[in-house]
């Protein structure tokens, strides 16, 4: 999913100078954000005091929407470089198309894992023909400059590893969770986890205490370490964690998102990541002269222009504004 924000800002995130080393409960209240004309999303990365959570650098909650009389999600081709995207859904489908040529329908609880490498576009639609409801999350996985330059590629995985407990169903998306491990390629030491608990479960979750957690509420209400956690709202944990309490107020479902705090500095700008201004003008630049970035084939529509640069310096800095 693109950051279709026509007035786009940079975030300087990365580094290791503003990880909290201990554990913390920090809830983070999201920005409303409008997707084209069909859609509006909570982004709960990059957020006004926290920019990052290990690699995990953009997260968007969206729904439930009843689309059942509408077009539902529409975003035409746009550019990436430098991430990864996660797309998850719990209610609906997002026909995916991409540059390098893949074609394919995302249903819930199947992993949409789209590495951008140097350069990828890509568009994302609700079919046709689709559910009433749309309801869902898109992700963002920075790349560290060992992996940022790589050859662009997507991957679908339908059937995702399971941990399970009384009253708690764990589906790993990326990385592993207690020994269970996801089939997506990941590049820097991540968890990202959807949580299904019934009402009345009480679970504790081992953590790695090296990592930084947070968890992102998509229904119900979960406590969380004793914090009530509403649909649309994350909440920061920080590091030293070796489990993590959960109970369960109603049925609900959460996702927990964690990895090793990420050390590089990095400026995320548009559907960018990058380390210098320099990069990101190039980018800007290759974008809207048709290079580098390949083409979508199939979509009904042209593709998405670039926004203008803002007029200050563009420089990475540390992971809290």
């Amino acid at each position: 999913m693109s950051n279709l924000d026509r007035q786009a800002v940079p975030s300087q995130c990365g580094g290791r100078g503003f990880v909290v080393a201990e554990p913390v409960r920090e809830l983070l209240s999201p920005r409303r954000v409008q997707l084209g004309e069909g859609t509006e999303v909570r982004r709960l990365l990059p957020n006004l005091g926290r920019r990052m959570i290990g690699a995990w650098a953009f997260v968007d909650h969206y729904g439930p929407d009843d689309i059942a009389d509408e077009p539902g999600m529409q975003v035409p081709p746009h550019p990436h470089m430098g991430l990864q995207t996660v797309s998850w859904l719990h209610e609906g489908e997002v026909l995916h198309r991409d540059s390098t040529g893949s074609l394919q329908t995302i249903r819930p609880r199947e992993l949409g894992l789209m590495t951008s490498g140097r350069a990828i576009s890509h568009s994302e639609e609700s079919p046709a023909s689709h559910a009433r409801f749309l309801h869902g999350a898109q992700l963002w996985v920075a790349l560290p400059d060992a992996h940022r330059n790589t050859d662009p590629t997507f991957e679908h995985h339908a059937e995702l590893p399971k941990v399970t407990a009384p009253g708690l169903e764990a589906t790993v998306i990326l990385g592993d969770l207690d020994g269970a491990a996801s089939p997506g390629t990941a590049y820097t030491p991540i968890v990202g986890a959807d949580l299904t608990l019934t009402a009345g479960a009480e679970a504790r979750l081992p953590l790695v205490p090296d990592f930084e957690y947070g968890v992102l509420s998509m229904s119900g209400e979960v406590h969380v370490d004793g914090v009530p956690v509403l649909p649309g709202s994350m909440l920061y944990l920080g590091c030293g964690r070796a489990e993590l309490p959960l109970r369960a107020a109603s049925d609900a479902s959460v996702m927990l998102l964690g990895g090793e705090p990420f050390e590089e500095e990095l400026i995320m700008w548009w559907n960018f990541v990058g380390r210098t201004q320099q990069e990101i003008e190039q980018a800007r630049e290759d974008w809207m002269t048709g290079t580098r970035f390949g083409e979508v084939k199939g979509y009904d529509g042209g593709p998405l222009a670039a926004p203008t640069l803002p007029p200050v310096p563009l420089k990475p800095r540390g992971r809290v504004r």
